[in-house]
């Protein structure tokens, strides 16, 4: 029963779900030598010189306030190394802004665009961050199902959900949880689908230096698409800096100027170590990517073959370091066959409706563990899904 208090909590906040990513990595623990396939971050370490700059950094008393949008010198390494790599062009002084993390960038770009009874259209099955950020601007998540296109969100899909209360269409790719990647004809497509409408684009593209096959590229590229996209990105997966906490947001400056309000009032600043590391990542470590992406792709080629040899339908992921294959054959929900697999074969891996309901009948395995516990939990999941015949 709720006492009086609780009934004047925010209902919008009440009605969140804890993520189904974290309700199934909570049961792990209960299943002692339970190996888990769930983590999305990098196995790999921080890179030394990346750690050793955040060490000189606190020895020489870089602890303080930096500006609100991070240190000029991070923001203009942040602008050189979107424009090496995928040729945009932000300019460092007022359309970058540092954030703690791609998380807290999504929830400034959402809080800054949107107002109550407005829509967001997203792919599913899709990252689950995206849905209670929106709700809590009093918006609603639109999702398109996009199971029966290997994962691609087309213009013709698209397009049949835009209505006039779409306010931003969200393009996480490369994607959590299936690591697809939007082909470049598509996203042509998308963009001469937007290009007129009065809406915005948030461009999630946290997994830009994890592409395996071609180039990553964004729509932020394409004419007429700058001025209505913000591009978000960050450190965590592509140097191995989840716990630095280290974001940017790239839009025009008509768009940073109020994001930066929502930032300065939430968070102040980014960390100013983490800054420093960030700095260093940016410039010295611009291709620290380069060897993980390899064994990412080799890992993928490892765990697309064994799912494949156990019968299993699988679209080979083009990024991330995440695979999606399908379930569905067992008659089993998505949350029953983890649950049932972490109880008897003691591994984990995530329910696909943990990224929406358009994520049932897949489960999502991380690729980013080392190969002996991939191989391991690998062997393990083969041996339950012969259980189930």
């Amino acid at each position: 029963m709720e006492t009086s208090l609780e009934a004047l909590l925010n209902p919008q906040v009440k009605d969140i779900q804890i993520s189904g990513i974290r309700r199934l990595f909570n049961l792990i623990p209960n299943h002692p030598g339970a190996l888990s396939l769930t983590i999305g971050q990098p196995d790999f370490p921080t890179p030394d010189h990346v750690k050793e700059a955040a060490k000189r950094a606190i020895d020489e008393n870089q602890t303080t306030y930096t500006h609100n949008a991070g240190t000029i010198e991070v923001r203009r390494a942040a602008s050189y190394f979107v424009e090496q790599r995928y040729g945009l062009r932000y300019r460092a002084e007022d359309e970058i802004i540092t954030t703690n993390g791609v998380s807290e960038a999504i929830d400034i770009v959402l809080r800054a665009i949107l107002e109550p009874g407005c829509e967001v259209v997203l792919p599913g099955p899709v990252y689950p961050a995206y849905e209670p950020l929106i709700r809590m601007a009093l918006a609603h998540p639109v999702y398109v199902d996009t199971r029966d296109s290997d994962f691609i969100l087309t213009a013709e899909k698209l397009e049949r959900h835009l209505t006039d209360r779409t306010r931003c269409v969200i393009l996480p790719y490369p994607s959590n949880p299936t690591g697809c990647t939007l082909p470049a004809d598509e996203l042509r497509r998308i963009a001469d689908l937007l290009r007129d409408k009065n809406l915005f684009i948030i461009s999630d593209e946290i997994y830009s230096e994890l592409v395996y096959e071609g180039e990553h590229q964004s729509i932020a590229t394409f004419p007429g698409m700058r001025e209505k996209t913000i591009v978000v990105n960050g450190l965590s997966k592509s140097h191995a800096m989840t716990g630095w906490r280290i974001g940017f947001t790239f839009a025009p400056a008509y768009i940073s100027n109020q994001m930066l309000k929502v930032h300065q009032y939430n968070a102040t600043c980014a960390s100013s170590v983490s800054q420093a590391a960030a700095l260093e990542a940016l410039t010295n470590g611009i291709d620290d990517a380069s060897e993980m992406r390899k064994v990412y792709r080799d890992r993928r080629d490892y765990v697309c073959d064994r799912l494949e040899q156990m019968g299993l339908e699988v679209t080979r992921p083009s990024g991330a370091f995440y695979v999606f294959p399908s379930i569905s054959k067992f008659g089993l929900s998505s949350w029953d066959f983890a649950v049932r697999m972490l109880a008897e074969a003691l591994v984990a891996v995530v329910p696909g409706t943990a990224f929406s309901e358009t994520g049932e009948g897949h489960v999502r395995i991380s690729y980013a563990v080392f190969i002996e516990t991939l191989a391991e939990g690998l062997n393990r999941m083969e041996r339950f899904v012969k259980s189930l015949g």
